[in-house]
């Protein structure tokens, strides 16, 4: 139960003095819909009301404060005409202009012959000095009470600056005293405010150092957020290892017969990757562990070496991939091995239908099958194991955490490892991926050839035509990725399609297209036919996973690079450099680039290492458009900024270790106050995973 405390910042913003539902409706797109959001929406600028020249010395552009004796009032001469009020001091005049005025309203606010302090945005119109609908209008006496400094917050259309304002004013009235969750040393350290102090600080800066993101009163909000998250995933991942697992151990005489069927050693990094999954396996809890790994690091051979342990202590594994493309690379990797070991791999997907269904089905229930790959499919409910003990899941960030437990429901006390092709930044490992253990491969396997890459402007795509045409002509393939245009399938279509009919036009060579509208069928037909070497070149969408291994594939052409992320463009790119010859990435940009775009361009000419390309990204675009937080699943934030405060993250974690030593059940003040923080950040769940409730 969420503690009466908090009772009044989770009422819907209705319960705000003068805030409707029209209004309501506008702060629950912009911030949310209730209280709290007010609360961590925070201000983006601030406007100084201290500037106050003379009238006519008054610059264009600027907020000035003006104290002006009110001359005449001149009413529109036709419709659509501006009300304008003139007033005036020792060096000029000024025109108040406000469009669709209500003239008793303004004969009240500036009756003539009073002096009036008014304040707004400077504009010169040809030899006049306006301020159109002004900020303030105040009597002397009451002007003594404005602020000099006041926040400006970010507005959706339809919200202006006044209402919001109020409503962020009335939010923080409602903001009650808390006890203190942060260590008490930590704080004093640091020369932080208490939360509700820090909160007023944070929405009253006093200059733009009050707006950075090292600012002492956002700094500690910042704290707050990060402490609440680790501390959650710290209950997450006490809960997974107290639940009841088994320890799942082989003889490695499976391990062994797939070893000496590979035509390549594993890595350094795979083999301390597999003892770590082992040794997991091997303890009397569950295991819960991510592996990492750049495209062409090997993740699925270590994936396979994990499957082969449950195999070995007689029960069954499964892999889940997102798309049938990807399953159905799983099995072409894994079958011929699972069969040089006298193991049994099948593949289920939404396209198997039938008897054929019906009997795998069957033997997968009988235990027949020992490897089941498998897409989303697998979830459902006729689809059940012998002995399910182990589950992987392959690119985490397509599936949701309650996917992940379905999963896992299909056995008793399943092992989980979950992988990803995406590298991430470590900050981001530890907010995301907190409640898991994790292992990184961060070797690439012998015998994967470097990837030249250049970066030209689209003015010279006849002469990367040419180039293709000469790489077809030495018997090699080319991938050629067309654009993001748009959030749109059909725009990224239209582009793909263009693309495919000129090249398909002007050169010697067999074209292909996929794109993410085509059905499961015809597209695994062209992958297979590129595959196969029977299309040379093949033209893509961005919403296709072009995930096939096709050693031959030498060349990789992205069109608009410019538009993509850096995760993006590295992933495209490591799709090449899979077979023995060079190969080539061309990245074609519009000019002219921004500052942004050149950066994450050059830093993927200058290195193809996945994880430091990941950081750059970081840094470049913030944590939120990395992998695109609402497909990732990874948390929001709405405070803490993971690059600014990554110092503020490492020490939430250290503290978490501490409370979690000391105080497990949360039952100490602090840990009463550290319950109330779960609730304020909205982390309710993990509180459940307490033993004492």
């Amino acid at each position: 139960m969420r503690p009466e405390v908090l009772f009044p910042l989770f009422a819907p913003v209705t319960a705000l003095p003068g805030i409707g539902k029209r209004t309501a409706a506008l702060i629950a797109k912009l911030a949310g819909p209730r209280v709290v959001d007010l609360l961590w929406h925070l201000p983006t600028g601030i406007i100084d009301r201290g500037f106050s020249p003379p009238i006519a010395a008054a610059p264009s552009g600027v907020v000035a404060t003006f104290t002006a004796r009110v001359m005449e009032h001149l009413p529109p001469d036709r419709a659509r005409r501006p009300y304008k009020v003139v007033v005036s001091d020792d060096s000029g005049s000024l025109a108040l202009v406000y469009f669709h005025a209500r003239p008793e309203y303004l004969m009240r606010i500036l009756p003539v012959g009073e002096t009036r302090v008014i304040s707004g945005r400077v504009e010169h119109y040809g030899d006049e000095i306006q301020i159109t609908h002004p900020d303030h209008v105040a009597t002397p006496a009451e002007a003594a009470e404005l602020p000099r400094i006041e926040p400006v917050y970010g507005l959706t259309a339809g919200l202006t600056p006044k209402p919001l304002a109020k409503a962020v004013a009335a939010a923080l009235d409602r903001a009650p005293a808390l006890g203190e969750w942060i260590d008490p040393a930590y704080l004093a350290h640091n020369h932080w405010p208490d939360w509700r102090a820090a909160l007023g600080a944070a929405h009253a800066p006093e200059n733009e150092a009050a707006l950075e993101a090292d600012a002492t009163a956002r700094r500690r909000l910042a704290y707050d957020e990060l402490l609440a998250n680790q501390l959650a995933l710290a209950l997450v991942r006490a809960h997974m290892r107290r639940r009841p697992g088994r320890a799942i151990t082989g003889d490695g005489g499976s391990r062994r017969r797939v070893r000496d069927a590979l035509p390549f050693r594993l890595t350094g990094a795979q083999d301390r990757a597999i003892g770590e999954i082992e040794a997991d396996m091997a303890a009397p809890a569950r295991m819960v562990r991510l592996l990492q790994g750049d495209v062409g690091s090997g993740k699925t051979i270590v994936a396979l070496m994990a499957m082969l342990i449950a195999v070995e202590a007689g029960a069954q594994a499964a892999l889940m991939a997102p798309t049938e493309l990807l399953a159905r690379q799983h099995l072409g990797t894994i079958a011929p091995l699972a069969e040089a070991a006298g193991l049994r791999a099948a593949v289920l997907t939404g396209r198997d239908k039938g008897k054929a269904r019906d009997a795998m089905l069957r033997d997968l229930a009988g235990g027949a099958i020992d490897l089941l790959i498998g897409t989303h499919a697998v979830f459902q409910k006729g689809v059940q194991f012998k002995t399910l003990a182990l589950a992987v899941i392959d690119e985490q960030h397509k599936f949701g955490v309650h996917q992940r437990l379905d999963l896992q429901a299909k056995g008793k006390a399943v092992d989980l490892l979950v992988m990803t092709a995406t590298p991430i930044p470590r900050t981001l490992t530890l907010t995301a991926y907190g409640d898991m253990e994790v292992s990184r491969l961060d070797e690439k396997p012998a015998g994967r050839r470097a990837v030249h890459t250049a970066v030209l402007p689209l003015a010279r795509i006849d002469a990367v035509t040419q180039a293709v045409t000469r790489a077809i002509g030495r018997g090699e393939r080319v991938y050629w990725v067309c654009p993001l245009v748009a959030e749109s399938e059909s725009v990224d279509l239209a582009a793909a399609e263009d693309r495919f009919a000129d090249l398909e036009q002007g050169m010697a060579a067999r074209v292909g297209l996929v794109h993410g509208r085509m059905k499961g069928p015809a597209r695994d037909r062209t992958m297979a036919a590129f595959a196969a070497g029977d299309i040379d070149l093949l033209v893509a969408t961005t919403v296709v996973e072009v995930g096939v291994d096709v050693p031959e594939a030498t060349v990789m052409v992205i069109e608009h690079a410019e538009r993509f992320g850096l995760a993006q463009l590295h992933q495209l790119r490591g799709r090449i450099g899979r077979g023995r010859r060079e190969s080539t990435c061309l990245l074609l940009y519009a000019p002219p680039l921004n500052q942004v775009a050149r950066a994450r361009l050059d830093i993927l000419r200058e290195t193809e290492d996945g994880f430091r390309i990941a950081e750059q990204d970081l840094k470049l675009r913030g944590a939120g458009e990395l992998l695109g937080t609402r497909q990732s699943g990874l948390p929001e934030f709405r405070l803490a900024d993971l690059v600014a405060h990554g110092d503020l993250l490492d020490a939430a974690r250290d503290d978490v270790k501490m409370i979690h030593d000391r105080d497990p059940d949360l039952e100490t003040p602090r840990g009463t106050a550290l319950r109330t923080l779960l609730y304020l950040f909205e982390r309710d769940a993990a509180i459940s995973y307490l033993r004492s409730g």
